[in-house]
């Protein structure tokens, strides 16, 4: 492990999924601890786009934008919203140059499968729709988001393309969690890792799932063909249950004739790139939005 992330570890909550009301709060206090950049010039705005329900999200404006990506948080499909999401949009926001819509997307168990993934698809057509009064160019929105919401941006491009929905361009996908069958040798071996291990990949995906039987909208892994999707990014973490799932996908993709740009951090886990004051976090953040400004670029 890095020993820059490897002093931290003690710090970190033993979070184990049981109860998503109680890991809710304690995911928020974390998320509230990370320091958020003063960014004087870029205008952020919350909003709500009308749907069945309506969804929140918060909407980060760079000055001369024309790209966007909409923005899936992440926490285990049962927690976060748009307020944990803060720190990382806003950053995404200021180092890409491209507008972030991140999406308050409902969570399970309350709202199981397939409610984040209407939600987070809903933003997405909107978006589109309303390219002209948002002023950002249709032709340029990607998808993205990290571990749980890194799968729902996933699940969200298979069902664009499936349903022949708005154009997307790119799909930014940092530790996404992509396969409930748990079957791979990371999934089945890191069971002691920081912050992620098997049993709370475990928890997440039944609180997802409920008694639904997994489709490929809701675990992307399963689909059967992958061709005809936008070029993707995807990063793992070398000490993360998601490792192997994330990097068989890539060359899943690269095999349907995808475009993909694969990064295997090194000593890295689930999440720590929230150890900020980590050279490798640093440039794992910078690297994900030069990914992205290059996708949305003219």
């Amino acid at each position: 492990m890095d020993p820059e992330l490897e002093a931290f570890i003690p710090l970190f909550p033993r979070a184990d999924l049981t109860d998503p009301v109680i890991e809710r709060k304690s995911f928020a206090e974390l998320a509230t601890a990370i320091p958020v950049p003063d960014i004087a010039d870029m205008e952020i705005e919350d909003r709500t786009v009308p749907a069945d329900p309506e969804v929140t999200v918060r909407i980060y404006r760079p000055h001369r934008t024309r790209g966007a990506v909409v923005w899936s948080h992440g926490g285990g499909f049962v927690m976060g919203d748009v307020d944990t999401e803060h720190p990382w949009a806003i950053r995404l926001a200021d180092a890409s140059g491209a507008m972030v819509i991140s999406v308050g997307y409902r969570l399970a168990p309350e709202h199981r499968f397939p409610a984040a993934l209407d939600d987070v698809y809903a933003v997405v057509a909107w978006a589109a729709e309303h390219a002209a009064e948002l002023g950002i160019d249709p032709e340029r929105i990607a998808v993205g988001g990290h571990s749980a919401g890194a799968g729902i941006a996933a699940a969200v491009a298979l069902r664009a393309r499936d349903r022949q929905g708005p154009r997307i361009r790119f799909q930014l996908l940092n530790q996404p969690s992509l396969d409930d069958r748990q079957e791979t040798w990371s999934a089945r071996n890191f069971t002691d890792t920081p912050w992620m291990n098997r049993d709370k990949v475990t928890a997440a995906w039944r609180h997802y799932l409920g008694s639904t039987p997994a489709s490929p909208h809701a675990a992307p892994a399963r689909a059967a063909d992958l061709s005809g999707l936008p070029p993707a990014y995807i990063a793992t973490a070398e000490l993360c249950p998601n490792r192997d799932e994330d990097i068989g996908y890539a060359l899943r993709l690269l095999e349907a004739g995808v475009s993909v740009e694969l990064h295997q951090w090194p000593g890295t886990f689930h999440g720590s790139q929230a150890i900020l004051s980590a050279e490798v976090s640093q440039r794992q953040i910078a690297e994900l939005a030069a990914a992205l400004r290059r996708a949305l670029a003219e």
